[in-house]
């Protein structure tokens, strides 16, 4: 477990150079520091109040008490301290998958706010309910009236409701000046864009693996990690060359997410035929869904909603017709299990994303209307790296102090816009 935390936490600087790729060569540090800003906040924070509050007693199925082990201070000498740090890690790579839907134009310190309180109200919640003992646990409230979800890895708790938070901050935040019509806004960086999915590939196998009780679930969940994301960078890729007659790189490195994202919830409970049809399917359509937000008019900016809501919808509600059965009980549709598991399956997605989207919607307005969520018009102009941060990059040849200064200091609306 300790190997497969230090996997996970990996992910997160991870997911820094993939988005860091996918923005524009101006911003692309201000990305890669918003994960690395959710691992400082969230680490602290689960030391403190977050691990207590993903487990223990609770408060009506909806979270622990957060004072039970505030500190940690009374679980030095156990075990105990091995599963605060694999757990933290999902939760730390959970907020900074938000941070893609608001490339470019959103202030730092914002999100150094946003993202204690957003685990506070959101993360812990829902993994208390799911893997805690709350509403959606064995034995919880809804789990009687509904059936037990399934979701091993966090197609719930961590890919649907950050997919479905990072909407509504895209709504909130608006758009950026010049979606859908300025060519500068693609990616700046493809290598990036590879070494990171890769990456995440790479540790996504700590991610799905690092809760697996025996050598024969390990197995299971290892084959499926590494055939779902296979197919669905096939499917994705298939999917561009019939729709636009070109197979791209990113499409390679956004196929093989997708697919890691769709065999999330299910990595330990489908066959592995099951996990390349899965991964098939998420791809062909997440290659669908990331086009969504020209045709809706909102600002996905490096698809966070395309990739992690519809590969994680799809992937948790796919559970309800090819979940296996558990020593010849239940199981999908597929394999004669009736509607429980779906019923199951959809209760969680419903109740993921009331949640996600009810808080997510209080703590973004709060935030936009005190401090500002979004940076001025010069600032992103300009550049976040050099309005949030004071640094590029790159050295594009001249980028003279002259012109950083006059940054800090209200750069006119003619400063040239640098990539």
């Amino acid at each position: 477990m300790m190997v497969a935390a230090a996997l996970t936490l990996m992910m997160t600087p991870a997911l820094g150079l993939f988005y860091g790729g996918m923005t524009r060569a101006k911003s692309s540090l201000n990305m890669i520091m918003m994960s690395f800003l959710s691992a400082a906040i969230v680490g602290a924070i689960w030391a403190l109040w977050g691990y207590s509050m993903i487990g223990g007693e609770g408060f009506l199925g909806l979270f622990g008490n957060p004072f039970a082990h505030f500190g940690l201070s009374n679980l030095i000498g156990s075990p105990d301290l091995i599963k605060v740090g694999y757990s933290a890690t999902f939760a730390i790579i959970t907020v900074a998958l938000i941070s893609g839907a608001i490339a470019d134009r959103a202030k730092f310190s914002s999100w150094a706010v946003f993202v204690p309180v957003w685990v506070t109200l959101v993360y812990c919640p829902l993994a208390y309910m799911v893997w805690g003992g709350g509403l959606m646990s064995a034995g919880g409230a809804l789990t009687q009236v509904f059936g037990q979800v399934i979701d091993f890895a966090g197609g719930t708790v961590v890919e649907i409701s950050s997919g479905a938070a990072a909407f509504v901050l895209a709504l909130i935040l608006g758009k950026r000046h010049g979606f859908g019509k300025d060519p500068n806004h693609r990616p700046h960086n493809i290598p990036f864009i590879m070494l990171g999915a890769a990456l995440l590939w790479f540790g996504w196998f700590g991610f799905n693996g690092g809760a697996a009780t025996t050598a024969e679930q390990a197995g299971l969940i290892w084959v499926n990690t590494m055939l779902a994301p296979a197919a669905a960078m096939i499917g994705w890729l298939v999917t561009e060359k019939v729709r636009h007659g070109h197979p791209t790189s990113l499409g390679a490195a956004s196929g093989v997410v997708a697919g890691l994202v769709a065999i999330t919830p299910s990595c330990a409970n489908i066959s592995p035929a099951a996990a390349l049809g899965l991964g098939l399917v998420a791809g062909a359509a997440c290659a669908v869904f990331v086009d969504l937000k020209y045709k809706f008019g909102f600002d996905d900016s490096l698809d966070v909603v395309g990739v992690h809501l519809g590969a994680g919808l799809i992937g948790t509600l796919a559970l309800g017709f090819i979940a296996l059965p558990v020593d010849g009980v239940g199981g999908g549709l597929f394999y004669g299990g009736g509607l429980q598991q779906l019923i199951a399956q959809t209760t969680a997605v419903v109740i993921t994303l009331v949640v996600s989207v009810g808080m997510t919607a209080a703590i973004g307005l709060a935030i936009n209307k005190t401090l500002g969520f979004r940076v001025s018009h010069e600032a992103e102009t300009v550049g976040v790296d050099l309005s949030e941060h004071a640094e590029t990059a790159y050295e594009f040849g001249e980028m003279s102090r002259s012109h950083f200064h006059s940054v800090l200091h209200a750069a006119p609306a003619a400063t040239p816009a640098r990539d």
